[in-house]
């Protein structure tokens, strides 16, 4: 008997299966929805479901099951889940904003390290406490009702003109450059809103949130992910906020202030004036940090630059050092990847793989010893690691000049056990990142998490050969580094520079989607390089020609002047 002989036609079922990742096997009417059969399953789950993956797509939870599937729950620990959570968190404070406030004008502005959004408000008074603790109370009122948030489609025409009547010029101007004909609203109530991603079904999932005035506004507390269902205490942040601060009134100048506005710009061709004065202002914060280093010389021996991957912080160091030279500094650059230990004496992070973002990689009692030596004026025979073999070998042999200033670049600079303590007074700290970026609107904001990995897809692909899929399934590892040994240190800063550019991911937008789009679909990073795809469609692109080669931009799309730029002094040293 011939296999084909076993096959036959037969009539739909009225069930369907689901299969879980653990092995489980769930079945259900044809049509049922992904969380009518989460819901089983439920108390095995490490935290909250709020979306899952069907047969390796992103979808709600409200998403029909009409064929067999295979089903892997994403919960508020999963990177997507907990932007699910933010994303549908905002959506309800800003409902219950117009509801309490309607004259007033609500920002979702930046995130903070703690867990939550700044918000400003504008149009009228800034909220007080008592209006604030109101719009908390109406908000769990709202969570306590269970409302459902409803998904429509809508043609992209009656969308702006929807967004016309309710006076959302920042969303009119985002939407004119759209090149879909149709837009994912969500309606609640009687009144909809565009948010870029999926949400959570309604407004019950929403148990776990807090507001607290900050500095004017307010903040709107979530859950981090290493704790799903807990609010971590607030902390205080003044020099973020300042460097924050700094940022909008960058954008004010620019007169571009959400992703409408860039594009507006780039298509009114005004792309030369938007790089121009990106650059210029950049210049001008990297000429006044070289001036508070000048003004305190007598007492510095370190400048600590430091911050997460990605932030640029290679290129602002050594346009630091050539604001210094113009000043007269003559700054000796110290290389801390010399400092790494042996490869086997790297420690192993909780899955047994190599934690290259732990501050034990570096032989600190060796590093704290040459420091010391170094600012006495010795000779050092200084370390050099060797990436292929993975060991520690002899360098060259250096000695300071009389006065001259270590620049010590890294993402460890402002953690305290890096340098000795006897030198923590002669330290100049400076923390580099993409601390802030232009929003899509007033309520979708662009993560500067994203600005800096589609920085780091494009980098590793032209100098390491990385493809896109490589560089993805990376990221979460760097991002656990990040917030254990990084964030926990940055108002340890004396100054903090902010570098992004309002243009590059315009500049970043041509490199990166050939890059995204060669990830396969039903690997793991499929899904966040669509994510990726889909947020880089609001971009319009510029020409990547127009930008400066000391640009920080050029860090990661390539022609930087100061790659391989070296005090000419050090190199025949």
């Amino acid at each position: 008997m011939s296999k084909t002989s076993k096959i036959i036609q037969t009539q739909l079922r009225p069930d369907v299966e689901v299969h879980l990742p653990d092995g489980r096997i769930l079945s259900g009417p044809r049509g049922a929805k992904v969380v009518d059969f989460l819901e089983t399953v439920g108390d095995s789950l490490d935290s909250p479901a709020v979306a899952a993956i069907v047969n390796g797509d992103l979808r709600e939870l409200t998403y029909p099951i009409n064929i067999e599937s295979i089903v892997l729950p994403v919960t508020m620990s999963d990177a997507d889940g907990a932007r699910i959570y933010r994303r549908s968190l905002t959506f309800l404070l800003e409902m219950a904003f117009s509801d309490l406030y309607p004259k007033g004008t609500l920002t979702i502005d930046h995130s903070v390290s703690f867990g939550g959004y700044y918000c400003q408000v504008s149009g009228r008074q800034p909220l007080s406490e008592s209006e604030i603790e109101a719009l908390k109370a109406h908000m769990l009122e709202l969570v306590e009702k269970d409302i459902s948030f409803e998904r429509k489609e809508v043609p992209i025409k009656e969308a702006i003109d929807y967004f016309r009547k309710l006076g959302y010029d920042d969303k009119i101007h985002l939407l004119s450059h759209r090149h879909k004909d149709y837009l994912t609203l969500y309606r609640f109530g009687d009144r909809m809103d565009y948010h870029h991603g999926y949400m959570v079904p309604s407004t019950g999932y929403l148990c776990w949130f807090d507001l607290h005035e900050t500095n004017g506004g307010f903040t709107l507390r979530y859950p981090r992910r290493h704790a799903p269902t807990e609010l971590q205490p607030p902390a205080f942040y003044p020099k973020l906020l300042k460097a924050f601060r700094q940022y909008g009134d960058w954008l004010t100048r620019l007169g571009i202030d959400n992703v409408g506005a860039l594009n507006d710009a780039i298509q009114a061709g005004r792309e030369h004036e938007i790089i121009l004065v990106s650059e210029a202002l950049h210049e001008q914060y990297i000429s006044e940090i070289a001036r508070q280093i000048a003004e305190r010389q007598n007492e510095l021996s370190l400048v600590l630059v430091a911050g997460p991957s990605s932030s640029g912080k290679t290129t602002f160091s050594r346009r630091l050092t050539v604001q210094l030279l113009a000043r007269g500094i003559s700054p000796y650059p110290l290389e801390l990847d010399n400092y790494f230990v042996d490869r086997d004496l790297t420690p192993r992070d909780e899955h047994g793989q190599f934690d290259f973002e732990s501050i034990e990689t570096l032989n600190l009692p060796l590093l704290a010893e040459q420091l010391e030596q170094l600012v006495a004026g010795e000779k050092v025979h200084m370390p050099h690691y060797n990436f292929k073999t993975g060991l520690s070998e002899p360098g060259k042999i250096v000695q300071l000049r009389r006065g001259q200033i270590i620049i010590l670049e890294g993402i460890h600079g402002l953690n305290p056990r890096l340098i000795p303590a006897a030198l923590s007074g002669q330290a100049f700290r400076v923390y580099v990142s993409a601390l802030t970026q232009i929003n899509l609107d007033r309520h979708n904001r662009v993560s500067t998490t994203d600005t800096r990995l589609i920085r780091r897809i494009v980098r590793d692909a032209r100098e390491r050969g990385y493809i896109a899929r490589e560089t993805i399934s990376r990221w979460e590892s760097v991002r656990r580094g990040e917030k254990h040994y990084i964030f926990p240190y940055q108002e340890n800063a004396d100054v903090m520079f902010n570098s992004a550019l309002v243009f590059e991911l315009a500049a970043l937008k041509p490199l990166a989607e050939p890059l995204l789009r060669q990830v396969s679909h039903g690997t793991p990073e499929y899904i966040e390089a669509k994510r990726l795809l889909a947020f880089l469609e609001w971009f319009l692109p510029i020409n990547i020609g127009l930008i400066p080669e000391n640009s920080i931009a050029r860090e990661f799309m390539g022609g930087s002047i100061l790659k391989n730029f070296t005090l000419w002094k050090d190199k025949h040293r």
